[in-house]
């Protein structure tokens, strides 16, 4: 994620304010999420007991002069799901925990996997044991907890990507299959013809978000709905979304629209990028937590070259959508 925020963008675009609704990084909340921060309460009621020494010294370090979290902020963790928000924060370097962002799997998705597998590996401990000490039918049983614990594991993989970097190059903001590529008359935000290209992601998929292009992020929009299957067409206007709005930090910095879409699993979309905040092509800015949909809305223009089809499989940061010349 990056940590430089702008108030103007290069194309002179306002910058509007982050949305309102959007109070977290997870607005949608969730049961985990709800566990972590039952779990922040009790981490913080430790380290104000018997690591003052450790506070102290973040203290020291902690950048910014407010604090946008609903509690006291003692070192980043407690700042996990208000990334989006404006308020403290750590430089790179004095982060103890940045570390946790080369593990190979989603820092986003971490508590998921630590609180699935507390349950899921007890239970294939038993049923191993059981089918060692009394049935070998019991093996079929252990094989339920084993696949749903691979699932887990898999599905929150942080895979590294080679990033093309020519320029007028567009990439795609998600892994899947290309289900849908319908060209728009007219596009509101864009201001012209546009092109909207959508893509399925299954439960196997990677499901981390990057954004297409270098850019500014200059608006975001979010909107509670259904969570109606990625597979049905309604549901890219039904269903939970979040929206950003990035210009391209190359001329003629063009304006792009990129949506997540929560799936009939996947219920939980989370997004840690700011209005204002520039990325540069590929890099992170979200992920949604099983099967779901993201869009990318383009401008139409002479020069454009799409170069994907329905049915083709693309990889988020790596797979060149299209060209501008």
């Amino acid at each position: 994620m990056s940590d430089s925020v702008q108030r103007s963008s290069p194309g002179n675009r306002e910058i509007q304010p982050h949305d309102s609704q959007i109070h977290c990084v997870q607005p949608g909340g969730g049961v985990c999420m709800r566990i972590e921060l039952l779990w922040g309460h009790l981490r913080r009621a430790y380290l104000k007991t018997f690591r003052r020494g450790y506070i102290r010294r973040l203290a020291e370090t902690r950048k910014g002069d407010q604090n946008q979290c609903p509690w006291e902020v003692l070192d980043p963790r407690d700042l996990k799901f208000y990334a989006n928000q404006p308020g403290y924060y750590w430089d790179r370097e004095d982060d103890p925990f940045t570390g946790r962002e080369n593990f190979g799997f989603a820092r986003a998705g971490l508590a998921e996997m630590i609180i699935f597998s507390a349950v899921l590996l007890p239970a294939l401990a038993l049923f191993i044991y059981l089918a060692i000490n009394q049935s070998p039918w019991w093996w079929a049983a252990a094989l339920v907890p084993f696949l749903l614990e691979a699932e887990v594991i898999w599905f929150f993989r942080n895979p590294r990507r080679e990033v093309p970097m020519e320029p007028g190059t567009v990439v795609s903001p998600a892994d899947g299959k290309i289900d849908l590529i319908e060209e728009i008359e007219y596009d509101d935000v864009i201001g012209g013809a546009a092109i909207k290209i959508a893509i399925f992601l299954s439960v196997f998929n990677v499901h981390i978000n990057r954004v297409p292009i270098a850019c500014t992020v200059i608006a975001s929009r979010y909107r509670q709905g259904k969570f109606l299957s990625a597979l049905k067409p309604e549901s890219a206007w039904e269903n939970e979304r979040l929206e950003l709005w990035l210009e391209s930090t190359e001329a003629p910095h063009r304006v792009m629209r990129v949506r997540q879409i929560t799936g009939q699993l996947a219920r939980r979309i989370v997004c840690w990028a700011k209005t204002g905040e520039r990325f540069e092509r590929g890099m992170q800015f979200g992920m949604i937590k099983l099967g779901s949909r993201t869009e990318l809305i383009l401008p139409r223009e002479e020069g454009l070259e799409v170069l994907v089809q329905l049915g083709d499989k693309v990889q988020a940061g790596s797979t060149v959508f299209a060209k501008y010349q």
